[in-house]
């Protein structure tokens, strides 16, 4: 039986028996959701007095400690029980729980994304920080401890495998309905590159599309899937038609970087100067609300209850999101990220920005209310991304694309 207290988060219970067994029941009905053990699924060895600790709950994560070589502390995904692991892309930084994982002899664990081995940079007792090296793919991780004929069994892990490089986004890329992805190549400002925007197909193959704008920002595709781009050269928003010539549409934008369609196919417009635009249907030009200047650009995404939320780097290391109401009244969503960019949407509402979050880069997932940050995937770089409703994402660098199987149901796309 067990020797501890069982913990109840909201309309679950969790409990952990002295054998290891660990289980989630309805408090209502005590039926059971879902259940592990600890010796038998984790490689787990009871101390003196057996298991004996309340399981602990933070926030969608579930932490316990089997102990034993393979894991001595993990962290569950309390509706499913599923092992979490942090998602990355190469370049990335990933934390590992167990034990054992000190240097021997100067010898470090080794540990192998895929087929590739990641460099350690961290190696102590019960965790260890490792970098997911170029070129790895196959959605697991192992440890191995060189020396004392140890290996972990593989995990899965969510990485990120590139499609595209020699690009040079500086913000979100687009997707529309038939999985065609937009993405820019902006330049230096002032400075006009050969092929400004680029179309990759479903099966990732990779055409130049658009050859005449200077530095492209912003991408947005209308209700109709009509793609729509930003120049910060001049302050100019263009559309974009199925062969790929571009057709200015509004200028005077100041220096325009993000947009994004509303529901009513409002265009809104973020000059980085301080102004948020507002362009109705019929090119009416409306200030919305302005915010304190960016040293970069805006980055703009509607959530699904239709309010804009808005990003803009500053010199701080403690920059802000900010939720600007239907009326234009600015408030600040979240505060103490570094550097946020591109920003996207999943369909519970949790919202995804590219920043860095305690020194450390990627995306970063808010809740809901705001009140809870995590890095959800590592990696440097990271200047935009989408959400899929098929739960993949796409993730932009400042000169590659990479797409992702990520179990994040993103919101329905435009066309």
């Amino acid at each position: 039986g067990p020797r501890s207290t069982p913990t109840v988060d909201g309309d679950c219970l969790y409990a952990l028996g002295s054998d290891g067994d660990l289980v989630c029941l309805e408090t209502a009905s005590g039926r059971l959701l879902w259940q592990k053990n600890l010796l038998r699924d984790f490689g787990g060895r009871r101390g003196g007095w057996a298991y004996a600790e309340s399981p602990l709950i933070d926030g969608d994560v579930l932490v316990c400690t089997p102990g034993g070589a393979q894991a001595t502390m993990i962290a569950l995904d309390k509706k499913t029980g599923g092992v979490i692991w942090k998602s990355a892309i190469p370049g990335g930084d990933v934390e590992i729980l167990g034990s054992g994982f000190e240097s021997r002899n100067n010898v470090r664990p080794h540990v192998r994304f895929g087929d590739a081995e990641g460099a350690v940079l961290v190696s102590a007792e019960n965790f260890l920080v490792a970098r997911v090296p170029e070129g790895a793919a196959g959605g697991s991780v192992r440890v191995a401890l060189p020396g004392r004929n140890v290996e972990s069994d593989p995990y899965p892990m969510a990485l990120g495998t590139q499609i595209a490089d020699n690009l040079h986004p500086v913000a979100n890329p687009a997707v529309d309905a038939e999985g065609n992805i937009y993405v820019t190549f902006s330049g230096p400002r002032g400075e006009k590159v050969p092929v400004s925007l680029y179309k990759i197909t479903a099966n990732y193959t990779v055409k130049p599309f658009v050859t005449e704008l200077m530095n492209p920002t912003g991408l947005a595709l209308d209700r109709n899937g009509v793609l729509y781009v930003s120049c910060r050269h001049d302050g100019t928003i263009h559309r974009i038609t199925p062969d790929g010539r571009a057709e200015q549409w509004v200028e005077g934008m100041g220096i325009a970087t993000g947009i994004a369609f509303d529901r009513e196919e409002n265009l809104f417009v973020g000059d980085r100067s301080g102004t948020i635009f507002k362009i109705t249907p019929d090119g009416g030009i409306l200030v919305f609300a302005t915010l304190e200047p960016s040293i970069a650009a805006y980055h703009l995404a509607f959530s699904p209850e239709g309010e804009l939320y808005v990003t803009g780097p500053t010199t701080s290391s403690y920059d802000c999101v900010y939720r600007i109401r239907h009326d234009g009244d600015v408030q600040v969503f979240y505060r103490g990220l570094g550097r946020p960019q591109g920003l996207a949407f999943d369909r519970q509402g949790n919202l995804y920005v590219a920043a860095s979050l305690g020194g450390r880069r990627g995306v970063v997932r808010i809740t809901p209310d705001g009140q809870h940050a995590e890095l959800v995937l590592s990696g440097i770089g990271i200047v935009g991304l989408v959400l899929l409703p098929t739960r993949r994402a796409i993730i932009a660098t400042n000169d590659a694309l990479y797409h992702l199987d990520w179990d994040v149901e993103g919101l329905p796309l435009p066309g």
